[in-house]
């Protein structure tokens, strides 16, 4: 049977390949070319502590070498105790968590139970297997269900991760260092949100694509606590002092002139109509 499956899976693997090259053969035949992967700015990140989960996000949105938006939301409501954290693509990740909110919350009324994180991280994973990639979402889902408090990463291609600690974005390399300094079973809260505030402060400082703001989300089984704006470690000080020099205070080691000899071939005036 496990032969079988890897037969199958096997046999997908070409189809879709094939399919891929045929749709990018035909595009090409019309002057299009198939979408290059784009680098995007963000860092995300979160932990399990002792009484729950702490994610944590910066709030800079870029397009391209432009900040589009300085103080951005990617900690996304999921469901009562269950969030989400978004990277990558703007739009794609606050689609696909709106669209997984809904569906969390039919399941509920269906079932008249609240979601399991698995649940959640299992539906997403197999909404972006689906798109192979072109749904631009790098996902941390955390929360507290009625076995405990779950991280998962998942990542745009569909695979996923559960962890005690991640990041996410491009900023994560900064995080993690952070997160594998410092991080240990059964913190407490106060030492929980100061390690992810610093973690995303990391990535703010060594990576252009992540700044402005620090935001934070508490998950316990008594609720839910949205710290927005939690820290601003990039807010612009004050001036110590003046740093005005009077003309010829520095010194003129070396002087030369060099004359230009120019010839006026045409000369004319306009006068610009101020009315």
């Amino acid at each position: 049977m496990q032969h079988n499956k890897r037969f199958f899976f096997k046999r997908f693997q070409v189809a879709t390949f094939s399919m891929n090259a045929v749709l990018e053969s035909s595009l090409s035949e019309f002057g299009y070319k198939a979408p290059s992967a784009r680098k995007t700015g963000t860092t995300i990140a979160g932990i399990v502590y002792k009484d729950g989960v702490v994610l944590g996000a910066d709030t800079r949105a870029t397009d391209d070498m432009v900040v589009a938006d300085k103080n951005c939301m990617k900690i996304h409501y999921i469901a009562p105790k269950i969030y989400c954290c978004g990277a990558g693509v703007a739009a794609d990740a606050e689609i696909t968590t709106q669209i997984m909110a809904s569906n969390v919350e039919l399941h509920m009324l269906n079932t008249g139970r609240p979601p399991l994180i698995a649940m959640v991280t299992r539906q997403l994973k197999q909404m972006l297997f689906r798109y192979q990639g072109h749904v631009g979402s790098s996902l941390i889902v955390g929360g507290v269900d009625v076995t405990g408090a779950h991280l998962y990463s998942v990542f745009p291609h569909g695979s996923y991760d559960k962890l005690p600690f991640v990041t996410m974005g491009s900023g994560a390399s900064a995080a993690i260092s952070v997160f594998e300094d410092r991080f240990k079973p059964n913190m407490e809260l106060e030492e929980a949100k100061q390690l992810v505030q610093d973690a995303i402060a990391a990535g703010i400082f060594c990576d252009l694509g992540s700044g402005s703001n620090v935001d934070l989300c508490v998950i316990t089984e008594a609720g839910v606590e949205y710290l927005r704006g939690y820290d601003k470690p990039t807010m612009k000080g004050e001036r110590a002092g003046q740093y005005r020099y009077k003309p010829g205070t520095t010194a003129v080691l070396t002087k030369t002139v060099t004359p230009f000899s120019l010839d006026v071939v045409d000369e004319s005036v306009q006068i610009m109509d101020t009315e």
